[in-house]
This record gives C-alpha cells, structure tokens and sequence, in this order.
C-alpha cells in the first residue's frame, strides 16, 4: 500500500512539473510573442492611450516676383485650442471665453460637452497676439495655445490672380499655389501632447512639434512694379468705360516670360472668401472668346508668308458692304480699293474675307494651329482654356468671317503668345511663369529657361507684317491712342461680337482689345489689353489702346529701354517755382516736381509706398528705379536736387519697424 501511495506521488509531482513547464513555455512564448513580434503594435496602442497627436498646417514656401520681393509668406500665429475632459466646470468656462472668441455661450458650451471625452478640440486657429492675451488673462483649465503657420499676401490685390491663394488648411486652391502646391507645401508637422493614466495632461515640456520642415520658395517671372502698372491702368480702362470686366498681359517678346498678368475686377487673397466667385476666376488664362480684327495680323502672316500677296497688291473693299457665300460682310467706314497695309491699318473686315478667300481654308487653318490657336500654351498656371477653331469644311461666309477674327476663339494668353511670335521674327515662344524654384537655403533645384515652340513665319514675313502693323498707331490708324512718343509701337485693335449663352446667337455686346509691341525695332514687350462689355464706346482703338499705351510707357521707363524714333519728348509740365533758382520745398516734400531754371528737382518720397511713388513717377514723367519694398527710407538724389539725364536717379524701399 505503502509503495502504490509513493508512486502516485511521485506521478503527481511530474505531472504537476509538466504543467508548470508548460505554463511557463506559455508565458515565455507570449511574452516573446508580445515583446519581439508585435512590438510596433503595442508601442503605438500605448503611444495613443498617453499621447495625443495632432497635425499642423506645414509652412509653405515663399512665392516672390523676379526682382525677390515677396508676393506669397508664411508667418506663425497662435492657435487656441481645448482640452474638455480635463474641464471640471464647462458652463462657466464657457460663459467667461465665448465673449472674447466672438461666438455665443450656448455654441461654445455645447462644442465643449459634446467633445466631453476628448483631449483636443479647436476653439479658434490663427490668433493675434492680442486675442491671446485676452483668453490667458481669464486663467482657464484646459485652454491651450500652440504656434501655426499661416499664409500672409503682403501686397493684397496685387497679382493676385496669378499667385492665388489657400484654404485654412495648406493646400493651394488657385492660382501659383495651386499648380506648385507639392513644391511649395512643407511636410507635415505634428503636435504631441503627453497624458496620464487618467488622461490628464503631464506638462513637464509642454508641446513638441516633430517633423516638420518648411517648403521650397518660387521665383515668378512677374515684376511686381510693372504687374501695379497693368493693374492700375486696366482698372482705369474698365472704369472709364462702365465695362463688365478686362484683363492685361505683358509678356517679354523673345524670351516668353509674362511681366504681368492683371484681372478686373480683383480680390483680396488674404480675404478671398468674400469675393464672388467671378471674381477669383483668372481670365486672361481660362475665358475664351472671339479676338475679332486683331486675328488679322496672323491672316496677313499667313498670306504674306505663302505668297498669295504682296505688300503692292491692293482690293476693292466695295465701300462697306460685300456679299459672300449668302452673309453680308459690312466696314465701319465706306472704302474702296486699300492697299494691303492698309487694310490691317483701317481694320477692313471686306478687304480681310478678300485675302482669306485668297489664301484658303487649308492653308489658313494650317497657320493658326501653328500660331497656337485652338491649342493651350503650356504656361504654368491652372485652368487654361484651348480656343477653337471650326473644324471640318469651312463655308465660304465661314471663311470670311474667320478671316477677320468672327467665328474662332482664343485666350489672351493665347494670343498674346501668337502676336509675340510675329515680334519674335517669326518663331513662336511658350509663354512661363516660374523662374526657378529653391529650397529654404536658396539652392536652386529647378530653373526654368526660354523654350522655342516653333517657326511659324520667316523673319522677312514678320518684319513685313511688323512694319504693317505700326501704321496701324499712326495719327491716322485705329490705334492712334497706343502710340507712345519716342518708341515705334506696332499693334491692331480688335471688336467683337459677344455670342448670347441662351440663343447661342450674336448680342449687341461687345469686347474692345488692343495687342501690339514695343519698340518695333528691338521688340522688349508684347502687351495685350481686353475690355469686355464696354459701355462708353465697342472700339478697341477707343477702350483699350489707350491702356495699352499707359502700360508701354510706364513700362518702357521702368526698365529704362531708350527711344528707337528720332524726336525729343513732350516737355513736362511743372508747377511754377516761388523764385528764380529757389526751391519751394512745400511742393518738393508732397512729391511734386518744382520748376527752375535748371530744369527738374527731384521730390521727397522719404516714407511713401511704393505705389505713391510710382504715382508721381506716371504724373511727372520721372525715370526712377525702385529698390526694395515697404516704405521709402533713402533717395538718390536729396529731395529738391536737379535732375539731369545722367544721373542715377533711385529710392530705396525698407519694411516698416
């Protein structure tokens, strides 16, 4: 009994040795299984149970014009946010914070109670510092502050169509910041709070902010200053005329670069959201429309270049009213036989639909796909419409119309683009508007050059067609109003029929533009002025030519390209001096010129802005360069000092302290 009592105490132990064994291989085998295997699973469970992690908006890189001033920055502000489950009395939190966050009691209490459970809730992002001040005075529980990044557009309406804008969250929605958003988006940055086991914030550091860098910086091809000029005298030009709308373009001839690119109306960037949204739309890129006789300086191109004219050949326009294919073609004015030049001087649609017949459907399609028409540019902005052009076979009334810009359409950029190819001795240029994009160091890591798209017409063909249209700005032209004293200027006005959306037929609305370039014998810039739906007269050479010749002018002295037409300059007007050889610094200190029998003196702009200064540049006729930005801290020379032709005359910009 005795032996059988042993052994099964014996089995016993064993077996009671295995079960530990196997617990314990158990428990190793899990042990390993959580410590080694799923490890990263564990580490981030427990990373959420005591750690709150928030994304930030990621600092956006700078957008600047050519010259490196700034159009597009990122600064810090405080944002505000809330932590409920720590609140131990919500309705009097509430009540205390609701006055100074603009918001109602009730609205903010009930954010805050159905967020109950939760560690983080937004209350108000990008602060002043003196919203700040306002809420930690009132000494809250669970009211928290971190810093944010927010897009800042330092000139406000200026370019504004161009660089665009951002949403509250980092993403571009139109505009630069849209089409380079990957570029100029920083990565992504986090905040990271600490918490207890009762979910309890452990303040020993605060917030930390983990990955998070800023993004890389664009340079435009875009001159702020001359981008000012085509706003301001667009803006007169659409006001001036009760029009609807306009837009401008000046673009560099041979190399492709858009100086500027001005909308009206415009908006504020900072404040886009109260804008209609007509008014965010970017025109001059995405709207097409029917270019009217500007399209005939690519028609003359066409002929000239495939030699179905000569500038000695000449047709009768039939005195204003011509019948083709079933239409009547009718003149502004009753001519009879013109000469090729001076068909596109007088804009004869009789003497255009002659030469179009002429030329031929095939041919004439042939030169305006080469052209680009019907065919987007490539420039580096969103939303750019293509145009059209009929396809299929063309009637011979659609030939005619075509042939003086009826029918067919186009973008300003578009033919902004076309024109400059003409300036550009026949070769077609891409229009761009990005220089070069850098990281946050400054090193370049993209630049962007000229680039040719092709060779419509031959040099002698442009010349020809160059030289035909600078009569077209003579006294006696349709465009005299562009002309600008000391420079060739050479360009076509152009009207057209706007067609009705719900009849799809022609309205009695029109469009006025001017395109043309300066200086005919070095050409530097291709301008385009378009006013829609002008109220004080259709004409283009009436509406739009004077704009053109505003923003030439300007233009031409800002970059300092000198005269190519022999001639002295109108003298400059100025206001009587108090005495001979006497300066009357009350007149010198508001920025006027003051007259003496040494000729100009120039004025005190210490403390003006930039547009103040370029105000009294347009109205006296000053050449100065413009350094900086911000406020005018020195000048060159003193105010009151003569002005002669050699003399480096500048003012230098500074931010404001």
């Amino acid at each position: 009994m005795k032996s059988n009592h042993e052994k099964w105490n014996r089995i016993r132990i064993k077996l009671i040795g295995v079960l530990f064994g196997l617990v314990f291989v158990a428990i190793l085998s899990r042990a390993y299984y959580l410590q080694i295997i799923t490890t990263d699973v564990w580490v981030k469970r427990a990373e959420r149970q005591h750690q709150k992690t928030v994304q930030l908006t990621p600092a956006r890189g700078n957008i600047s014009d050519r010259n490196g001033l700034p159009l597009a920055v990122s600064i810090e502000m405080d944002s505000c946010f809330a932590e409920p489950k720590v609140m131990e009395n919500i309705p009097e939190i509430a009540a205390k914070l609701a006055p100074v966050l603009g918001s109602s009691r009730q609205e903010l209490e009930k954010k805050l109670n159905d967020n109950k459970q939760k560690h983080f809730v937004w209350l108000l992002r990008r602060i002043t510092p003196e919203l700040r001040k306002k809420i930690e005075a009132l000494e809250l529980d669970g009211i928290e502050f971190f810093r944010e990044t927010k897009r800042f557009y330092p000139n406000s309406e200026v370019a504004a169509h161009v660089v665009g804008f951002t949403g509250l969250d980092p993403g571009g929605l139109e505009g630069i910041e849209k089409r380079y958003d990957k570029d100029i988006l920083g990565n992504m940055g986090y905040l990271i709070t600490e918490r207890d086991a009762l979910g309890r914030n452990i303040r020993l550091k605060g917030t930390v902010i983990k990955n998070s860098s800023k993004g890389n910086n664009i340079t435009l091809t875009l001159d702020r200053n001359i981008q000012y000029i085509a706003e301001k005298e667009l803006t007169k030009a659409v006001e001036e005329n009760g029009a609807k709308s306009g837009m401008a373009v000046v673009m560099e001839t041979q190399s492709g670069r858009i100086l500027a690119m001005a909308n009206y109306p415009t908006f504020n960037p900072n404040a886009y959201f109260r804008a209609p949204h007509s008014a965010l739309r970017n025109h001059a890129v995405a709207d097409s429309f029917e270019p009217g006789s500007t399209f005939k300086v690519l028609l003359m191109a066409a002929a000239l270049e495939e030699r179905v004219i000569s500038l000695k050949d000449s047709f009768d326009c039939e005195l204003g009213s011509f019948s083709v294919g079933g239409a009547t073609i009718h003149d502004t004015h009753k001519y009879g036989r013109l000469s090729v030049s001076d068909i596109l001087k007088h804009s004869s649609n009789i003497g255009a639909a002659k030469i179009g017949r002429r030329l031929g459907q095939e041919r004439l399609s042939v030169y305006l796909k080469n052209f680009g028409i019907g065919d987007r540019t490539g420039i580096d902005l969103p939303g750019e419409a293509t145009g059209s052009i009929r396809g299929g076979h063309w009637y011979e009334s659609e030939l005619a119309t075509v042939s003086f810009g009826q029918g067919v359409s186009t973008t300003a950029i578009q033919l902004t683009a076309a024109i400059s190819a003409v300036a550009n001795k026949g070769v077609l240029m891409k229009p761009f508007m990005v220089e070069q994009i850098t990281d946050e160091n400054g090193n370049v890591i993209q630049q962007f050059t000229p680039q040719v798209r092709r060779r419509v017409v031959s040099q002698e063909t442009a010349r020809k067609v160059g030289a035909m249209m600078e009569s077209v700005t003579q006294p006696d032209g349709t465009g005299s109003s562009a002309a600008v004293e000391g420079y060739g200027v050479a360009g076509k006005t152009g009207t057209a029929q706007k067609v009705d959306p719900a009849t799809k037929r022609y309205s009695s609305k029109r469009i006025g533009s001017f395109i043309g370039f300066v200086p005919v014998s070095n050409p530097r810039l291709t301008i385009m002025v378009v006013v829609d739906e002008p109220k004080k007269s259709p004409y283009g050479g009436i509406v739009a030519a004077p704009a053109f010749g505003a923003i030439a002018r300007q233009t031409l002295s800002y970059l300092r390209v000198p005269p190519d037409k022999a001639g002295q300059r109108t003298p400059v007007a100025t206001a009587p001096a108090a005495a001979p050889h006497q300066v009357n610094n009350d007149a010198a200190a508001e920025g006027e010129i003051v007259n003496s029998d040494n000729g100009e003196q120039m004025p005190n702009t210490h403390g003006m802005s930039i547009r103040q200064v370029m105000q009294i540049m347009e109205k006296r006729r000053l050449n100065i360069r413009l350094i900086g930005s911000g406020r005018a801290v020195d000048q060159q020379p003193a105010a009151g000092r003569q002005i002669t032709p050699k003399d480096q005359v500048w003012v230098r910009f500074a931010p404001s302290a």
